[in-house]
C-alpha cells in the first residue's frame, strides 16, 4: 500500500472521529497560544489530521490522492527513496505552520486545522517535475501547473497579508515553498531540467 493511501486513510479516520468529538479536536488542533512547551508541539502535526467539515476533508484528500501518488512514484523510481514522500509530508505539516506559530504566539483566539499546507507542498513538488502539465481549475478550466503555481503563491501571499477570512493562506504559501525546495534539495540534478522545461513551454493538453 502506498504512503499516500496510508496518509489519506489515517487523516479520514481521525477527521471523521473528531467531527463528533470536541475533546479530541481540541487536543489535536493547532493552537499557538497553548504551545508553551515541547509537550504541545505535537499539534504541528496532529492539526493536519483534522478538518473543519466534510468538504474541507474531501478537497484536501482528493488533491493529495491525485498528486501524491505521482510524487511518491517519482521519489521512489527516480530518487530511489520510497520513504522520502512520507518524510516530506511530515515536515511540510510543521514548516507550513511555523510562520503562523510565530505570528499568533500570543493570540488566544487563533486556532487552525487541516492538511492544506502539506497538500500544497505535495502539489508544488509535482510542479517541480511537471511544470507544463495541465491542471484543471474547478475540474474544467485547463491551466499549466507552473502558471497555476505562480498565481497560487501570489494570491496566498496577498490574502495572508489582508487576513480578512478564516483560511490559512500563510500555511498554503509556506507549504508550497517548502514542497518545492524540499524536492529540489533531494533531487538537485533535476533543477537544470526544470529550467529547460520553463524555457520551453509545452501547452499540449494532457
Amino acid at each position: 500500500m502506498s504512503i499516500t493511501i496510508v496518509i489519506i486513510a489515517i487523516t479520514v479516520i481521525v477527521s471523521l472521529v473528531a467531527f463528533s468529538n470536541d475533546e479530541l479536536l481540541n487536543k489535536l488542533i493547532f493552537y499557538p497560544a497553548r504551545m508553551n512547551s515541547p509537550a504541545e508541539y505535537y499539534r504541528f502535526v496532529t492539526a493536519g489530521l483534522i478538518h473543519a467539515d466534510l468538504i474541507h476533508l474531501f478537497f484536501n484528500m482528493y488533491v493529495l490522492y491525485i498528486f501524491g501518488n505521482n510524487v511518491e512514484y517519482v521519489y521512489t523510481a527516480y530518487i530511489g527513496k520510497p520513504y522520502l514522500f512520507g518524510v516530506m509530508y511530515f515536515f511540510a505539516l510543521i514548516a507550513s505552520s511555523l510562520p503562523s506559530f510565530a505570528k499568533h504566539r500570543h493570540d488566544y483566539y487563533y486556532r487552525a486545522l487541516g492538511a492544506s499546507g502539506a497538500v500544497a507542498a505535495v502539489l508544488f513538488s509535482f510542479v517541480y517535475y511537471a511544470p507544463w502539465s495541465m491542471l484543471y481549475f474547478f475540474g474544467i478550466i485547463p491551466i499549466p501547473a507552473i502558471i497555476f503555481a505562480v498565481i497560487y503563491l501570489v494570491y496566498s501571499a496577498y490574502a495572508a497579508r489582508r487576513g480578512t477570512d478564516n483560511i490559512g493562506h500563510d500555511a498554503h504559501f509556506y507549504g508550497s515553498v517548502f514542497g518545492f525546495l524540499f524536492t529540489l534539495l533531494f533531487d538537485p540534478t533535476h533543477g537544470q531540467v526544470f529550467i529547460q522545461q520553463i524555457m520551453n513551454p509545452d501547452f499540449n493538453l494532457r
